[in-house]
Formats: C-alpha cells, structure tokens, sequence
C-alpha cells in the first residue's frame, strides 16, 4: 500500500442499506477530514449512471486505504457484505494492503466474525446508537479515523 506525501488517504464505507442514514451521519463527521484533504471517501451511492456497479465497489474496495465496517445486525445479515465486502477487506488486511476498521453502530454478536480481532471504534467498542448524544459517538469514530489515516500516511 503506498501512499504520496500530502496524498488523501481512501477510504471506502462497507454497510447494510439499511444503515444508510447512520453512514449518512458519519460522512457528515468526516466532512472536516474530507475538506482537509486527509481523506477522500466513496461508497456505493456515488456510482454514475451507466455504470457497472460490481466493477465499481471491487475497483474502491482493492484501492481504498481504509475499509469502514459499519457493523449492525443488517450488516451481519447481508450475505453481499459477508461473502463479498468482508471477505475481501480481510484479504487486503491480512496482506497489509488496508487497514480495517469496524464501526460499531448497534448492539450485535461481532466478537467471532473474522473482524473480530480489530480494534473498533467508537471508543470501547461502545456501539452509536447507546451513546446518549450520537454527536459524541461520531466524533469519537472520526477522531480514530483522523489518526489511523495520519499514521497511514507517515508510514507509507
């Protein structure tokens, strides 16, 4: 994985439609990442009329730096997010390509999942929708995204 100085670190988002407006709310947290030039992000809501969608996820998802997994009981139960996106984001994990990070967005068993041993955001693994104030929860995931796209791009 290689990264030019003062490059935006990828970042792709990997979730369950059904979840579709906790990632809308997470990429309003990130905004300040993205204007910053710290990240460019993409998710499957940005392919362009006309084209092939599977071409276009397999083509963010083998290039992106960063791999979100917004993880919910609808992300559990997608078998396109288990046997595609998952499996595929562990490949590139394993072979140091991306650096992967599960997003906690509801109480769900994830412990076992091949994610299972990554360090989670927010802070504790504490899943979004428990926080008292959903504010506070994204900023902790945006800071942990902050700081894992800095450490990617001193180290590559």
């Amino acid at each position: 994985m290689s990264v030019e100085p003062n490059q935006a670190i990828e970042l792709f988002y990997c979730y369950a439609h059904e979840d579709e407006k906790l990632r809308e709310q997470l990429e309003k947290h990130l905004s300040s990442l993205k204007r910053e030039g710290v990240i460019t992000d993409w998710h499957n809501r940005k392919i362009g009329a006309g084209k092939e969608w599977q071409n276009e996820i397999d083509t963010h998802l083998n290039t992106s730096h960063i791999i979100l997994l917004l993880i919910s009981p609808n992300f559990m139960y997608s078998n396109y997010c288990w046997d595609v996106e998952v499996k595929r984001a562990m490949e590139r994990y394993e072979a140091q390509e991306a650096r992967v990070i599960p997003v906690i967005l509801e109480s769900v068993d994830w412990i076992n999942a091949p994610f299972g041993r990554l360090q989670p955001l927010p802070e504790r693994g504490k899943p979004v929708k428990k926080w008292g104030n959903r504010n506070d929860a994204f900023l902790s995931v945006a800071k942990g995204i902050r700081i894992a796209a800095k450490e990617l791009a001193e180290n590559l």
